[in-house]
């Protein structure tokens, strides 16, 4: 079975008063998720396109309210040794009823991301959320590296100039 058809059969579902944390992918509004996110610091002008890969690539949250979306995390992970958390939010007009955080727990709690070694994320302005957590800043910042084009999504191919493909 691949991964995939894997997460969407075990769909989990936590209630909380009116609220709801699912990872039914069936249940994600993409045109909500994409409008938040191409508005964001992190993915400003994200093609919808990528947005709806990058859901179907992942181990996504969403948050409802009565049936309706407020909310989003995904999580990107070998289910083995690591975790990566990534375009997690919450509609500003239900934030400040402590969603976030149990999103957050929601997804720490996931059984398939139990004993994992490393959990990773980057955010501008969360840490305060995110150390309630456990998170921390990196303890070796210089042990580690990243190639980051932040302006990837205004430019009309999203390969590298003079890339290859490698057969």
């Amino acid at each position: 079975m691949a991964a995939t058809e894997s997460l969407q059969s075990e769909v989990r579902e936590l209630q909380r008063g009116e609220f709801t944390v699912s990872t039914d992918p069936a249940l994600i509004e993409l045109d909500l998720v994409h409008g938040f996110l191409t508005n964001s610091y992190w993915a400003k002008d994200i093609p919808r396109e990528v947005v709806a890969r990058s859901i179907e690539n992942s181990l996504c949250f969403g948050l409802y309210s009565q049936g309706k979306q407020v909310g989003f995390a995904r999580v990107i992970s070998d289910y083995a040794t690591y975790a990566y958390i990534g375009d997690v939010f919450v509609l500003e007009s239900f934030r400040s009823q402590g969603l976030g955080k149990w999103l957050m727990e929601c997804i720490m709690q996931h059984p398939r991301l139990q004993g994992l070694r490393r959990w990773s994320l980057i955010t501008r302005d969360a840490h305060g959320l995110y150390a309630q957590l456990g998170f921390e800043p990196l303890k070796k910042p210089q042990n580690c590296m990243e190639l980051h084009r932040p302006d990837v999504y205004q430019q009309p191919n999203t390969r590298t100039p003079g890339t290859r493909i490698l057969k």
